[in-house]
């Protein structure tokens, strides 16, 4: 078994409850449990500011699939809750799942990155990331507590 952080956004069509939605859905993978769940954050967009804000929070997963195979299923899921990949970065999303961390993983292949390259970056990965485990370490980078220091969170805000 390995443990796999997960990153999760929406920003349409009811983003807190396509955040649970995935959750749920992230439950019911074959080989897998939720082990832990973040409190859902409200962020502004990466990106081009002409959208709504988005919804984020992060899971951690024990699961016996591979990396390639947990991205398929969060692929999968994604296109079940409406993503559409339509080649814009950054833009508007029902949904989006991201692996940022599996085990201690470094991963380098076209179509998967861990640790996830921008999350280092990012507040509302890290803050959530550090509120399910204080100890969580970036294969690569250090501890994820040390890095969420160095970030703006300001904009952040806590939903529940």
């Amino acid at each position: 078994m390995a443990a796999a952080y997960i990153g999760i956004g929406s920003n349409l069509d009811d983003p807190a409850g396509q955040v649970r939605s995935a959750i749920t859905a992230l439950g019911q993978l074959p080989d897998t449990s939720v082990t832990a769940v973040s409190s859902l954050y409200r962020s502004r967009p990466v990106g081009p500011q002409d959208q709504p804000d988005f919804t984020n929070a992060v899971v951690r997963l024990e699961t016996a699939l591979s990396a390639f195979t947990l991205l398929r299923h969060m692929q999968s899921i994604e296109d079940k809750h409406g993503r559409r990949r339509d080649g814009q970065r950054w833009g508007p999303r029902t949904l989006d799942l991201d692996l940022l961390l599996f085990g201690d993983q470094r991963i380098a292949a076209p179509d998967l990155q861990v640790p996830h390259p921008e999350m280092t970056r990012r507040g509302f990965v890290l803050r959530p990331l550090v509120e399910i485990d204080p100890e969580a370490n970036i294969p690569g980078t250090g501890p994820a507590r040390a890095v969420l220091e160095g970030l703006d969170t300001t904009d952040l805000v806590r939903l529940d």
